[in-house]
């Protein structure tokens, strides 16, 4: 499905089973083209990774063109991005409904190289929103930035995404876990690895946090090689987003925004 009428006519049909069309509560004038539909447009353009506004209305059909302006579709599609969320969530709790095993994992979001971090002034609207310095482990560098917190299935679907400043831990991510997620088994890499949070997820909502082992821990046991190998799968979808999808270029300086393109790229 190469053509871009013919993609945004599938993605809509699903959209249209899980969300009304007006999601905006006050809309001065009734728009010709509905709130569903813009966040439709949003998606196939991702899906077709089409990076560029300007390339994406030159190949609009009349159709849709005739609908909205770029400066309307750009305001509103920022207005959208709760709504955007929510839909996301309802994708992902319908793809995911009888799964019982998740993957969670982190990476690492540059946004300015460390020599620049001390001047930079993007993303920085509110205190709490600050980016900082941290570490990756995988890399072994450090980066100024945010730091994308996911957990998928084992078939591939993001359950939940979030972001933190770099120089948050990643076990700290697990309190999240709670509200979203239960009776399953989450596997992790060596990062989550506490026997603390791994007793409390388990008593609070039956998740079964395996990582594994570290050799000097007693009672060492290695982890079983299925679970070794389905953890490459978040690591796999990573690479897409940051390859196919671009999902470290970004154009945006306001972290509302930037989390508005991060919701529209793992709804692929």
């Amino acid at each position: 499905m190469s053509n871009i009428s013919a993609n945004y006519e599938r993605i809509l049909e699903v959209l249209r089973k899980i969300s009304k069309e007006q999601l905006l509560t006050y809309q001065r004038r009734k728009p010709k083209l509905s709130d569903l539909e813009l966040i439709c447009l949003s998606l196939t353009a991702e899906f077709m990774s089409i990076d560029s506004e300007m390339d994406l209305f030159r190949q609009l059909p009349k159709s849709i063109l005739n609908k909205i302006e770029r400066s309307v579709y750009n305001k509103k599609r920022r207005n959208l991005v709760n709504h955007l969320n929510e839909i996301r969530l309802k994708l992902a709790s319908k793809f995911n409904e009888f799964e019982e095993y998740f993957i969670v994992d982190s990476m690492p979001l540059e946004v300015c190289k460390l020599s620049r971090s001390s001047r930079s002034k993007i993303f920085k609207e509110v205190s709490y929103s600050y980016p900082d310095r941290g570490y990756c482990a995988s890399q072994s560098s450090s980066y100024y930035g945010y730091k994308l917190h996911a957990v998928c299935s084992v078939s591939g679907v993001f359950q939940s995404i979030d972001l933190s400043p770099a120089s948050v831990h990643d076990i700290h991510y697990l309190k999240d876990i709670r509200n979203q997620i239960s009776d399953c088994v989450l596997i992790a890499d060596k990062g989550y690895l506490s026997a603390e949070v791994q007793l409390n997820l388990f008593e609070t909502c039956n998740i079964k946090l395996d990582t594994p082992m570290r050799k000097n821990q007693e009672n060492f046991k290695k982890q079983p090689y299925i679970f070794r190998k389905k953890r490459k799968r978040i690591e796999t979808l990573f690479s897409q987003l940051c390859d196919q999808f671009m999902i470290r270029r970004n154009y945006v300086n306001i972290l509302m925004y930037l989390k508005l393109e991060y919701y529209l790229k793992q709804q692929r």
